[in-house]
């Protein structure tokens, strides 16, 4: 297999693309789950992934970054032995850690769910989603191997397989174990059986779609080794050892481990301190039914466009890696500008979209409480931004090899997220405390990375095309889909108001955009999909 060299910018386009659609599937899995367990069943829910994400970020979350960096850093010396024991290696690592964090979740499920979350019905959707521990792990080797090899194609694929399987499972299993649940409430007078058990199905669908994730790795690996076996054979390049090549993974996985468990561990804490002082309140009956309402549906919007600055992270990674081994430096400094001028050129109307057409959204997807959530997307939408920001600038400081300082950064982010968090609640700000203190944990995290990236880089981000002309156009669109909603609103429906607007929206803005040239036909072609709108303009002799 030759080794093809492909613009970052597309690769992370793919990877983009395939995440967006992904998290389209995971919030077409939501709604119907939401019609089905409620949002006390989200509530349980939430709290059930809460924990079972800290210990996938402790198990595997790493991994693919781990594995994409070293194999990418041997594969640009063509050491092609050395990128092959680095696979072998990561999968030694992702059964041990994904077998012992499935078996702590089966026995511990309890306990964590009852005593540290103070959720005890949550239990059981936690137990139920333990095994996909150890899928996700060994899947996530995978994964990080072909970003190595610079194609994304194969992690896109699955990452869509896998979240049409999760929906299918997830409504299947929500729907069939909701009624039993229904029916154990009845016999033992007890209503919150019902979504809890409801949880618990709909925990069955990422186990699914680990399984079938994974299938279709391992048959891509499969006929893809026959070639890397022939290479490696005839490579004559130096062959680092087992405990070299693992000792380099294990030196990148703990930091950046590190600096993801404390930059995730944000959602546990906040579960535990809004639960905690809801109880000391008085509002112990609601707690559930409002962290439902964030959880399932403010969270679940807001991280549509956060997808694509994961992507990018994913792609940015190997290739900083190679072009730091290569010093490079200049054209670092180019691929990081391109990456963050890309994500800013969706985040930004992203955010303002989510705000403006905030209650059409809410009411098109979900049943149950409207106005809060539609509340907090008016006030949290902003956080879209700063999450990209914050998860790109992670990725970079990551990729220039400065893997300690994401984890300081995100350390001092979460004890100002914590102590401020603490202080509106006591001001009995609610859940709109959590939203403000989530936003604050983003800006914190992007702020501090920008200063070290440009400390260590000597890198300084243009402004004008990458923020300034994006806010300009955005603004526009927004005040013409804010009055398109409105005209809508009393003669269509929520769909309609939604669909339109957002196709509006994308013309006016990409016209706004080009007029204002915060965009070139440069960047347009290096875009997925823009070579399209390129022509468009061209027809319309915009550019």
């Amino acid at each position: 297999m030759k080794k093809k060299k492909s613009n970052f910018i597309v690769q992370g386009g793919i990877l983009a693309m395939a995440g967006i659609l992904s998290r389209i599937i995971g919030i077409a899995r939501r709604f119907p789950m939401q019609h089905i367990i409620g949002d006390k069943g989200n509530g349980y829910y939430s709290v059930a992934y809460e924990i079972y994400s800290i210990m996938l970020i402790i198990s595997c979350y790493s991994l693919p970054l781990a594995v994409s960096k070293v194999v990418s850093s041997k594969m640009s010396k063509r050491q092609y032995k050395s990128a092959e024991r680095a696979f072998q290696c990561a999968m030694f690592f992702a059964v041990a850690a994904g077998g012992i964090t499935f078996v702590v979740c089966e026995l511990l499920g309890d306990f964590f769910a009852a005593e540290v979350m103070e959720e005890p019905m949550s239990a059981l959707a936690l137990k139920v989603l333990g095994p996909a521990l150890l899928l996700v792990s060994v899947m996530g080797v995978f994964r990080g191997y072909f970003q190595g090899l610079g194609t994304m194609m194969p992690t896109a694929v699955s990452q869509i397989l896998e979240q049409i399987f999760v929906l299918v499972g997830s409504i299947v299993g929500a729907s069939v174990l909701y009624n039993y649940g229904d029916k154990v409430g009845a016999l033992l007078h007890n209503e919150d059986f019902a979504p809890a058990y409801g949880a618990a199905g709909a925990s069955i669908g990422p186990v699914i779609g680990a399984v079938i994730g994974l299938l279709f790795l391992i048959f891509v690996f499969a006929a893809y080794r026959k070639g890397a076996k022939k290479r490696a054979r005839d490579a004559s390049s130096k062959v680092d050892s087992y405990p070299q090549i693992l000792s380099m993974i294990l030196l990148t996985i703990f930091p950046v481990l590190l600096s993801t468990t404390v930059y995730n561990i944000s959602g546990v804490i906040d579960i535990k301190i809004f639960g905690s002082v809801m109880i000391a309140k008085g509002f112990e009956d609601v707690k559930t039914d409002i962290w439902g309402v964030y959880s399932g549906k403010y969270k679940v919007l807001v991280n549509v466009p956060i997808a694509l600055a994961n992507a990018m992270c994913s792609s940015i990674v190997p290739m900083l890696t190679q072009l730091m081994v290569r010093e490079e430096y200049g054209r670092a400094k180019e691929k990081v500008g391109q990456a963050m001028r890309f994500t800013m050129i969706v985040a930004i109307p992203s955010a303002v979209g989510l705000s403006v057409l905030a209650r059409p959204i809410v009411s098109m997807l979900f049943k149950g409480e409207v106005d809060m959530a539609v509340n907090m997307l008016h006030i949290g939408s902003v956080s879209v931004v700063f999450y990209t920001m914050s998860t790109l600038t992670n990725g970079v400081l990551q990729g220039i090899n400065k893997m300690k300082i994401p984890v300081c950064n995100a350390a001092i982010s979460l004890v100002i997220h914590v102590a401020l968090l603490y202080a509106m609640l006591q001001m009995n700000m609610g859940i709109n405390a959590v939203v403000y203190a989530y936003i604050l944990f983003a800006v914190v995290v992007s702020v501090l990375n920008a200063v070290a990236i440009r400390k260590y880089l000597r890198y300084k981000q243009e402004v004008a095309r990458t923020f300034v002309i994006p806010a300009i156009a955005s603004a526009v669109m927004g005040i013409v889909i804010g009055l398109l909603s409105l005209l809508l609103s009393k003669s269509a429906g929520n769909l309609v108001t939604v669909f339109v607007g957002i196709g509006v929206g994308a013309v006016v803005y990409f016209v706004v955009l080009i007029l204002l040239k915060g965009i070139n036909e440069r960047d347009l072609r290096s875009m997925p999909g823009g070579r399209t709108i390129l022509t468009i303009a061209k027809k319309l002799r915009l550019m």
